[in-house]
């Protein structure tokens, strides 16, 4: 997450939701276990007392609403509206099968494959310093991830997983931006998985620890997209997700690294994207 211009890093509205989802499951995992472990309902209290305890329960009802509601402003679910419409069509659908989650050790990410015999992109910082990795397909198979190559200069990272015959998405051999122009992109923000949802580019940009310009995307991008593919509408791969940023004038952009900076690592790797 980028920092802003005072070096702060500010809890964003992903975050906040994060949070609440978060307490969310405890809540329901400590309920799980409770009944699990037989724990007995307490005793009926006085009627004074369960009036007052009632009271107040309806009255942190709505302040706990409010602030949900306000939490989840509709641009914050809107995102989930559109992956059930987008989902629906059948070029999305087939996208969705190639990409994965990747779980390791202190999180979670995105990546694709991008060949039928394992290759996966996806951040290095997604699985940097990671003791195990494990690559999720959509139909819930799990593979243990290989790191082969790592390009911490760009966040980039190619994973191998052992299996054939595996769907994968197709690379663009180079992207020149054009702004407007409207992009699909899949991941895993958040507590969700194999999210689908739309945005336009915006602009390039030089990052101040960057040597080569990423690219702005108009989208709601959240935690967990990063390794998330970037989609054109001829269904190829233009780029990576990898971050958010604040931007003076376009305000909270998504960001992606372009597909030309990859396939430049993949021309030395030797890797034939055909």
């Amino acid at each position: 997450m980028a920092k802003d211009e005072n070096g702060f890093e500010p809890i964003s509205e992903e975050e906040l939701i994060e949070l609440v989802l978060e307490e969310q499951q405890k809540a329901l995992e400590k309920e799980r276990q409770e009944r699990l472990a037989g724990v007995k309902k307490p005793t009926k209290k006085p009627k004074s007392v369960r009036l007052f305890a009632w009271i107040m329960a309806v009255m942190l009802s709505f302040s706990t609403f409010a602030v949900i509601f306000e939490i989840f402003s509709i641009p914050a679910i809107e995102f989930l509206k559109v992956s059930s419409r987008l989902s629906s069509q059948e070029d999305i659908q087939t996208y969705k099968q190639a990409v994965v989650e990747i779980k390791t050790n202190d999180g979670k990410g995105t990546g694709f494959a991008i060949s039928e015999d394992g290759y996966i992109v996806t951040n290095d910082h997604v699985i940097e310093d990671a003791l195990t990795i494990t690559v999720i397909f959509s139909n819930d198979q799990l593979y243990e991830g290989e790191v082969i190559e790592t390009y911490p200069e760009i966040d980039l990272a190619i994973l191998k997983v052992d299996e054939e015959d595996l769907p994968y998405l197709t690379l663009a051999d180079t992207y020149t931006p054009t702004k407007k122009e409207s992009i699909y992109f899949i991941g895993n923000p958040l507590y969700f998985t194999g999210i689908a949802n739309e945005g336009k580019v915006i602009d390039s940009t030089l990052l101040s620890d960057w040597d080569k310009e990423v690219l702005m995307l108009d989208a709601p991008v959240y935690r967990g997209n990063s390794g998330s593919p970037v989609i054109n509408k001829e269904g190829k791969v233009i780029g990576i997700i990898f971050a958010t940023l604040k931007d003076r004038d376009y305000g909270h952009v998504g960001l992606f690294i372009p597909v030309d900076l990859l396939q430049e690592q993949l021309k030395k790797f030797h890797f034939d994207t055909e």
